[in-house]
């Protein structure tokens, strides 16, 4: 099963090189590794040169923000199963995607998740936020809950029947293309009960209190644009955010 990981990037020479190691290091061989650059100017490109293998599939152009980025990524994946993994983030371990391509083997399985650890971003040792996702089930969307983002592998058959993300979300496309994929789809989801992948705070989401509100805005619209509820969701949503900043990890890292 050939596995596509999609990577978008801009300016991120700092971090790049440990998502591609991070990418390379899998115990599972059959993988690409798609870098969609925006246009970089920081030293990026000549990272990402340095740093590639055969895996590494890279083109650099200019794009209209990350999740135009992504779906540029995606449209260029060739494999059975794609997944994301940004330029600030790293697997938890190197059999991440061999435990994935395992779920992958039962054909009524369309997604594949896990859970995620937020880090510090000067330190990725130290964890900040544990989610532990769970088992899904269909009226768990009405509460707020979703897969964490980096954890979730679809086969490529999702985006080519469901589409790609929706750049009218500058924040929350990947919470409104979930909701997509598991309300018009009716996917089956497979949960991997450990951590899967670190992800650095800081991102887009989080930055400021101004994208914080704004991406309050856009998850309530993804809500009420897939039909699963209304304000009580997204204050559900979001009060589930304050249990991981207590819940530890007791799984292999």
């Amino acid at each position: 099963m050939k596995i596509s990981v999609v990577t978008a990037v801009y300016n991120r020479v700092a971090t790049v090189g440990e998502a591609m190691a991070s990418v390379q290091a899998q115990a599972h061989s059959d993988l690409e590794h798609i870098v969609q650059d925006g246009g970089s100017t920081d030293g990026t490109l000549d990272e990402v040169a340095r740093l590639s293998d055969h895996t590494t599939r890279l083109v650099s152009e200019r794009d209209n923000g990350i999740y135009d980025a992504i779906n540029r990524g995606i449209s260029r994946a060739t494999g059975d199963v794609i997944g994301l993994m940004h330029s600030d983030d790293a697997f938890a371990h190197d059999e991440v995607l061999a435990q994935v391509a395992e779920r992958f083997a039962d054909p009524a399985i369309m997604g594949v998740y896990g859970d995620l650890q937020y880090v510090a971003a000067d330190n990725p040792d130290r964890v900040v936020r544990h989610w532990k996702s769970g088992e899904y089930r269909p009226d768990l969307l009405a509460r707020g809950w979703m897969p964490p983002h980096p954890t979730l592998y679809l086969r490529r058959q999702i985006f080519d029947q469901y589409g790609l993300y929706d750049t009218s979300f500058s924040i929350a496309a990947d919470y409104d293309a979930m909701l997509r994929y598991l309300t018009q789809g009716h996917i089956k989801l497979a949960y991997i009960p450990q951590v899967l992948v670190k992800m650095r705070l800081g991102g887009e989401s989080n930055r400021s209190l101004e994208r914080i509100a704004r991406k309050s805005r856009e998850d309530y619209r993804a809500i009420r644009k897939n039909g699963v509820g209304g304000f009580g969701t997204l204050a559900a949503k979001n009060f589930s955010k304050l249990t991981q900043f207590l819940v530890k990890d007791t799984t292999k890292q």
